[in-house]
């Protein structure tokens, strides 16, 4: 199965964070966006966010997928205080999709696939994009996801760089 992962920090040493899952998945990696310096979303009282996607192949179930995910944000310490609050790491399973290319859905409340909000975020769209022009998510081009979001929210993400790189 292929899963756009969406990996995020604002807290502790970000670039580390976010090459630490870019390792994690580098036998299984499709393609990788830049590293993009992200506004706050939700609560905007915190720091930017190193945002950046994955397109990984994996031999796992979607659940199996968020658990590895899950895995690694309690390796980095992880704490869930405030809901859309300052995080060390974010791995979210954004979209999967089957052998056959056919998105999977899932209404589990534990992963509900694809995310719920994946395509009103520009933090996800613009990398994603970055990653795979020819992306689309609930039937539509990640591209016109992008150019229908506010025009200011697209703007203010900056690429700072890439996982292999670093900063920039």
């Amino acid at each position: 199965m292929r899963a756009v992962l969406s990996i995020g920090s604002n807290m502790a040493d970000r670039w580390a964070l976010l090459r630490g899952v870019h390792a994690e998945f580098r036998g299984e990696l499709v393609a990788a966006s830049p590293v993009y310096s992200t506004p706050p979303w939700g609560v905007t009282d915190q720091d930017e966010f190193l945002n950046a996607v994955l397109i990984v192949d994996v031999d796992a179930s979607p659940l199996e997928l968020l658990r590895r995910g899950q895995r690694l944000e309690n390796e980095a310490e992880r704490v869930r205080v405030r809901h859309w609050g300052p995080r060390t790491l974010d791995v979210d399973v954004v979209q999967v999709t089957g052998d056959d290319g056919a998105e999977v859905h899932s209404d589990d409340p534990v992963l509900t696939l694809p995310h719920p909000y994946a395509h009103e975020r520009a933090f996800v769209l613009v990398p994603w994009l970055a990653a795979d022009g020819e992306a689309r998510l609930h039937g539509r081009r990640v591209f016109d996801l992008v150019a229908g979001l506010e025009a200011s929210e697209v703007e203010s993400i900056r690429r700072v760089g890439t996982l292999e790189d670093g900063e920039r």
